[in-house]
C-alpha cells in the first residue's frame, strides 16, 4: 500500500465542505473524505509550522524534542550529548525512516526544511524535492512536479515490490493570501460566516496585537517583507479591517487559497488514477496548523494555542481499512501524531517506544471508542501558551501574550461559543482549575519521561518571549496610542515593564 500524506499549510477544517462549510472551497478534498473518514477533534500538539512538523515527523511533543519556537534556542532539537551514537537518536526513529526501514521509497515534495532551517525534518527521506519557493510557491508550481514523479515511478510502484511514502506540502492557504489573480474570486457574492459582523469588527478595532484588526499583516500595516515586489497581495489580503469590505477581502482571500489548493490536489489524485495507483494508495490529508480569521483578534495567522490555530483537519482514505466507514466523521480527541502512529500500525509496524503518538488502528473503525480523555497543546512561536482541551472546553494559559493584551487565563465553551468570543474564566473558576490541573499534570508526566531536565517553554520565556513577539516595544506602544488604543498601551506597558519616553 502506497501512502500519500498531503500537508496543506494553515488549513482549518471548518472552511472545508466536508466539515460543514457552506462555501464550496473543497469539492475535491470532499470527494476523498466521502471515501474515507474525517476526524473532527484532531489537534497539532505544538503550533505553528516548525514545531508542528517536527512533532509530526518525530512522533514526539515539542517538550521532548526541544523544538517549539521559530527562532532562538528552542527552534532547534535538543543537543543529545556525548552518548549520541552514529545515528542520531533525534532523527532515526522518525516517521519517514520507519517507512524507509520497511522497504518503502520515501519521497518529499517541500521547501519546508530550507524555509525554517529545519534540516532534521529531512531524515528518512530517500528523495527530496525542494519545490523552490520557500513556502511562497502556489499549487500550480508544485502539482506538475508531483504528477511528473508519479508518472515516472508508477511502473515500479505497481509491481508492489517498492511502495512509496510521500509527504507533499501545499501552501496556498498560508498568509499572505496570494492566489493568482486569474483565478478570480468565486466567493464574491457569498455571505461571510454568520458569526462575524460589524459589532465584532468594531470590538477588535480597539484591541492590540500583531495581525490584529488595525495591523493585519504584522505589528504595522505594510511590512516591507510582504510587499516587496508583490503587487497582487493587496488584492487578496487587506492591510487592516477598517470596514466590512476589508473583512470580506480577508475571508475571501483565505477561501480562495483553500480552493486553489483543492484544484491542484485534484490533479495529483487524477494522476494516481491514470497511473493505476489510486486503489493501492492510502491518502491522509491534514495540516501543520489551522488559521485564525478574527478569532481572538488574530487575522490571517496562527499565533495562539486555541481552537483555530491547533484544530486541524484529518481526512483518511485507506483502501481495505476505512471502506466500511466511507463518508463518516469521527469525534474522538487525538493529536496529529496519533495518526502518524496509526499509519505505522496499519503498515504492519510497531510504534517506536520513544514516540508520544499513540496508535489506534485496532479501534479505527469503532467511532464511539475514546482515544484520549483530554489534550494539551502548546504555542511558543508567537504567544507563549499551553491549553487543555476536553469535553466542550478549551482552557488557555498565557505566559507571554505577544502584545495581544490577553488575560493570563481564558476559558471557552466551544459548543455554545464556537468562535471563542466569551471568556468564561471569571464565571467558571472550577473549570479553569480543572484545565490548569490538566496542563500541570501533563507537564509533570512529560518531564518525567524526558531525557532532558529542561522544558523548552521556559527557555523561550527566559529569552524574553518567542521569535515573533520580538518587536520595538516603544514604537509599537506609540502606534497603539496614535490609533486610539491608549488603554491597551497602558496595560501592555505595565505588563511587559516598558518604560516609554516622557513617562
Amino acid at each position: 500500500m502506497n501512502i500519500l500524506y498531503i500537508d496543506i499549510d494553515s488549513l482549518r477544517p471548518d472552511h472545508l465542505g466536508c466539515y460543514g462549510y457552506l462555501r464550496k472551497t473543497s469539492p475535491n478534498l470532499d470527494a476523498i473524505a466521502a471515501e474515507g473518514v474525517r476526524f473532527t477533534n484532531c489537534y497539532a500538539p505544538d503550533a505553528p509550522c516548525l514545531p508542528s512538523r517536527t512533532a509530526m515527523t518525530t512522533g514526539r511533543f515539542g517538550i521532548h524534542t526541544g523544538v517549539i519556537n521559530h527562532g532562538g534556542v528552542a527552534s532547534q532539537p535538543f543537543i543529545w550529548g556525548e552518548d549520541r551514537q552514529f545515528s542520531c537518536n533525534m532523527t532515526q526513529p522518525n516517521w519517514a525512516s520507519q517507512f524507509q526501514n520497511k522497504g518503502y521509497h520515501t519521497v518529499a515534495f517541500s521547501p519546508f526544511a530550507q524555509r525554517h532551517g529545519a534540516w532534521h525534518w529531512y531524515a528518512g527521506f530517500m528523495e527530496i524535492h525542494n519545490t523552490g519557493g520557500g513556502g511562497q510557491e502556489t499549487a500550480d508550481v508544485i502539482a506538475p512536479q508531483v504528477t511528473d514523479w508519479i508518472e515516472r515511478n508508477a511502473a515500479q510502484s505497481n509491481k508492489g515490490d517498492k511502495p512509496f511514502f510521500m509527504w507533499l506540502n501545499v501552501w496556498d492557504p498560508h498568509t499572505p493570501y496570494r492566489t493568482p489573480v486569474d483565478f478570480g474570486n468565486p466567493f464574491a457574492n457569498e455571505p461571510l460566516p454568520a458569526w462575524y459582523d460589524e459589532e465584532v469588527r468594531q470590538k477588535h478595532w480597539l484591541q492590540a496585537g500583531p495581525h490584529s484588526a488595525q495591523e493585519v499583516n504584522d505589528y504595522f500595516p505594510k511590512p516591507k517583507w510582504m510587499y516587496n515586489g508583490r503587487d497582487a497581495v493587496a488584492l487578496r489580503q487587506p492591510d487592516s479591517i477598517k470596514s466590512m469590505k476589508e473583512a470580506r477581502a480577508m475571508f475571501d482571500g483565505y477561501d480562495c487559497g483553500v480552493a486553489y489548493a483543492d484544484r491542484y490536489v485534484c490533479q495529483i489524485i487524477q494522476s494516481l488514477k491514470e497511473q493505476g495507483l489510486y486503489d493501492n494508495t492510502a491518502i491522509i490529508i491534514s495540516a501543520d496548523h489551522g488559521e485564525n480569521l478574527g478569532e481572538l483578534n488574530v487575522y490571517g495567522d496562527h499565533q495562539t494555542a486555541d481552537q483555530f490555530t491547533c484544530n486541524i483537519p484529518m481526512i483518511v482514505r485507506w483502501p481495505g481499512v476505512t471502506d466500511s466507514r466511507a463518508g463518516e466523521s469521527d469525534d474522538r480527541l487525538m493529536y496529529s501524531i496519533d495518526m502518524a502512529a496509526t499509519s505505522l500500525e496499519l503498515a504492519g509496524m510497531e510504534v517506536p517506544e520513544e514516540w508520544d503518538g499513540q496508535g489506534f488502528s485496532q479501534n479505527l473503525n469503532s467511532p464511539n471508542k475514546a482515544h484520549r480523555e483530554n489534550l494539551v497543546v502548546s504555542q511558543a512561536a508567537w504567544c507563549c501558551q499551553r491549553a487543555a482541551r476536553w469535553d466542550d472546553y478549551i482552557c488557555i494559559e498565557t505566559y507571554h501574550d505577544s502584545w495581544h493584551d490577553y488575560p493570563d487565563l481564558m476559558l471557552f465553551d466551544l459548543a455554545n461559543d464556537p468562535h471563542e468570543q466569551n471568556n468564561l474564566a471569571d464565571s467558571q473558576p472550577e473549570l479553569v482549575e480543572k484545565g490548569k490541573a490538566m496542563i500541570a499534570q501533563w507537564k509533570e508526566e512529560m518531564m518525567n519521561k524526558s531525557r532532558f531536565d529542561i522544558d523548552p517553554l521556559d527557555t523561550v520565556l527566559s529569552e524574553g518571549g518567542s521569535l515573533h513577539s520580538k518587536t520595538d516595544p516603544v514604537a509599537y506602544l506609540q502606534r497603539l496610542r496614535d490609533t486610539g488604543r491608549a488603554e491597551a498601551a497602558d496595560r501592555l506597558a505595565a505588563k511587559h515593564g516598558v518604560v516609554e519616553p516622557g513617562t
